[in-house]
C-alpha cells in the first residue's frame, strides 16, 4: 500500500478551524491547538445558550404579564387560570405583546379571566 501523508487534509482542517476562530483574542485565533479548544468550547456554549434563550424569553414574558396584571389589580396565577377556564388559547408571548401594545384588549382579557374564575365552582 502506498504511504499517505496528511498534508492537504491536515492543512484544510487547520484552515477550517482557524477560519472559525477568526476574531478570537490572542493565540486562540492564530495557533491551531488553542483555536481548536476555543472553537469547541464556543460550540458548546452556543448549544447550551440556544436552549437557555428560550427559558429566558418565557421568563421575560411572564414578568411582563405579571406587571400588567398587578397594574389591573389581579395576580398572574389567577389571570392565567381564568383564561384557561374561559378557553382562551393565547400563549405567554402573545399575552405579553398584547399587554405592551394594546392595553385596552388586555383589560378585556383580565375582565374575561375574572368572570370565568368567579363562575367556576370551588374545589374545597
Amino acid at each position: 500500500m502506498p504511504r499517505v501523508k496528511k498534508s492537504t487534509h491536515r492543512r484544510a482542517r487547520h484552515k477550517r478551524i482557524l477560519r472559525e476562530a477568526r476574531g478570537y483574542f490572542g493565540t486562540k485565533s492564530r495557533h491551531f491547538q488553542q483555536a481548536k479548544v476555543a472553537v469547541m468550547r464556543a460550540g458548546q456554549n452556543a448549544w447550551r445558550d440556544r436552549r437557555q434563550r428560550k427559558r429566558n424569553m418565557r421568563s421575560l414574558w411572564i414578568t411582563r404579564i405579571t406587571a400588567a396584571c398587578r397594574m389591573r389589580g389581579t395576580r398572574y396565577s389567577l389571570f392565567i387560570n381564568g383564561l384557561k377556564y374561559a378557553g382562551v388559547l393565547l400563549n405567554r408571548k402573545m399575552l405579553s405583546q398584547i399587554a405592551i401594545e394594546d392595553p385596552a384588549a388586555f383589560d378585556k382579557l383580565v375582565e374575561l379571566s375574572a368572570k370565568s374564575t368567579s363562575a367556576t365552582p370551588s374545589r374545597s
